[in-house]
C-alpha cells in the first residue's frame, strides 16, 4: 500500500494484492501504465475511479455471469486493514480467490490499435477473416473475440488465434471465456450507447470459482477498454478517448522507448485525470466525488 507499512504479497502494473487467506484485497493505486512500462509519474484519483467503474459493471450484470466483489466497505475488511480506511476508500475491494484462466480476453467491436496492424497486413485479426476496405476505427460487422496470452510483468501480451486458445485451456473453457466476453461486451456496449459512449474493444480476466466461469479484475475500465465519444465518431481518424491514450499519444511524440521512461508534464497528467473523471460520470451518471470529500 502506498504510503503505510504493509507491504502487497504481490503487485501488479496497477493493483497491489493483499492475501485475507480465503480472500483478497485488491488496492488500485494511481500508477499509470503505457507500453508495458509503469511510468514515474501517477495520475491523481486513477485508483479511485477504476475500482468504482468496475463495481459498477459487476454489480450491472451480475446476473449474466458471477463477479469476485465481495464488498468495497473497508469496515467489512479484515480487522488489520480497518485502520488504513482513508487510503483504502473508493479504490480498493474484497475478493473471493479465484483459479485464474491464463487468457486475456478481449472483444473488439471497432479497428483500431494491434488489430488495425494485422488486417493491414492481412485482412485478418487474430485469425480472424475481416471485410474489405474496413479504415481506422471502422465498426466490425459482428464483435470479436481475439484473445491474448497474459504476459509476466514487463514482458508483451501476445495476440492469438482461438485455435491457439483452445491448445492452451481446452475447448471447454475457450468457449466459455468466448461466450462470456461477447455477452458482456455486447450488454455494456448498448448501454454505453445510451450514455453517449462507444467502447471500441475491452479486455476481460477470467477464473473459476466453485466450478464456475467468473469475471475477475478489473471491469471495462478506462485502463481495460477504449472508450470514445459518440458525438463526432468518424471513421477513417483515430478518435479521441476517456482513457490513458493522452498518454501513449504524448509519450510516442516524446520518448524513443528506450531507457526509462520520462516524466510527464503536468497538462498531461491532470488532462488524463479529468478524462478518467470525465468517463466515471458519463458511464455511472453520476458526479465523481472522492472518497475522501464523501
Amino acid at each position: 500500500m502506498s504510503n503505510i507499512e504493509l507491504r502487497p504479497d504481490s503487485r501488479g502494473k496497477v493493483r497491489d494484492i493483499y492475501d485475507c487467506g480465503d480472500s483478497l484485497l485488491m488496492v488500485a493505486s494511481d500508477r499509470v501504465s503505457a507500453y508495458d512500462f509503469v511510468l514515474p509519474d501517477e495520475i491523481p484519483y486513477k485508483g479511485e475511479i477504476l475500482t468504482r467503474i468496475s463495481a459498477f459493471w459487476f454489480q450491472r450484470f451480475a446476473n449474466l455471469l458471477p463477479h469476485h466483489m465481495i464488498t468495497m466497505d473497508p469496515a467489512e475488511y479484515p480487522q488489520e486493514y480497518r485502520k488504513y480506511t482513508d487510503y483504502l476508500a473508493g479504490r480498493s475491494m474484497l475478493v473471493r480467490k479465484a483459479q485464474t484462466v491464463p487468457i486475456e480476453a478481449i472483444v473488439r467491436g471497432y479497428l483500431t490499435g494491434s488489430g488495425k496492424k494485422t488486417y493491414d497486413a492481412d485482412g485478418t485479426v487474430c485469425g480472424i477473416k475481416l471485410p474489405d476496405g474496413l479504415v481506422e476505427a471502422s465498426r466490425i460487422p459482428q464483435a470479436i473475440f481475439t484473445p491474448s496470452t497474459k504476459a509476466e510483468l514487463g514482458e508483451h501480451d501476445e495476440n492469438i488465434s482461438y485455435d491457439r486458445c483452445v491448445q492452451i485451456v481446452g475447448a471447454d473453457v475457450a468457449s466459455q471465456l468466448r461466450d462470456a466476453s461477447l455477452k458482456i461486451y455486447n450488454a455494456a456496449a448498448e448501454y454505453a450507447s445510451t450514455r453517449g459512449i462507444i467502447i471500441a474493444d475491452t479486455k476481460f480476466e477470467f477464473g473459476f470459482i466453485d466450478g464456475q466461469l467468473t469475471i475477475i479484475d478489473e471491469c471495462l475500465t478506462p485502463d481495460s477498454s477504449r472508450f470514445w465519444p459518440a458525438q463526432g465518431y468518424e471513421p477513417g481518424k483515430v478518435q479521441p478517448s476517456y482513457d490513458k491514450q493522452f498518454v501513449r499519444d504524448w509519450l510516442r511524440a516524446n520518448w524513443d522507448m528506450t531507457g526509462e521512461p520520462p516524466h510527464l508534464p503536468q497538462e498531461v497528467i491532470q488532462g488524463t485525470s479529468q478524462r478518467y473523471m470525465e468517463a466515471y460520470q458519463i458511464i455511472t451518471g453520476e458526479e465523481f466525488v472522492p472518497a475522501k470529500e464523501q
